[in-house]
């Protein structure tokens, strides 16, 4: 929040006039307009999915799947920009570098975790019957 205090100077009796001007669109606090486009985009970005889901739009459940976490990184931009506020101006852009160090955390956790259980499952998986026969 960001706030300026023009000072004048009464001369004559003496006293020093402060007046604070709070400038509220600096500061991303949300409107009321902005809330409720939030709550119906939210809305949207939920039924249609399920909508997709309960009606068997996609007869593939990989597409159907995709669709769906489309739908979802859609709704997470949505709660992101109308209810928590960030944007690249807010708190001097320090906000927008947080998601962006957390995100690429979030990537490397994930991706590394992914890469591990597959090598443990292709590594550790135990013999099948067939195997076992032909061992010496």
């Amino acid at each position: 929040m960001s706030a300026r205090a023009p000072v004048s100077d009464d001369v004559q009796s003496g006293s020093v006039h402060v007046e604070v001007v709070h400038d509220h669109h600096e500061a991303g606090h949300g409107s009321r307009k902005g809330y409720i486009t939030g709550f119906v985009l939210s809305a949207i970005l939920t039924a249609i999915p399920f909508w997709l889901v309960m009606a068997g739009v996609f007869t593939d459940p990989r597409v159907t799947s995709l669709v769906i976490m489309a739908f979802a990184v859609a709704q997470i931009v949505v709660h992101m920009v109308y209810f928590l506020h960030m944007n690249a101006r807010s708190e001097g852009g320090w906000t927008m570098m947080a998601l962006i160090f957390t995100i690429v955390l979030v990537v490397i956790a994930l991706s590394g975790s992914l890469w591990v259980m597959y090598h443990l499952n292709t590594n550790m998986m135990p013999m099948s019957p067939g195997d076992m026969r032909t061992m010496p």
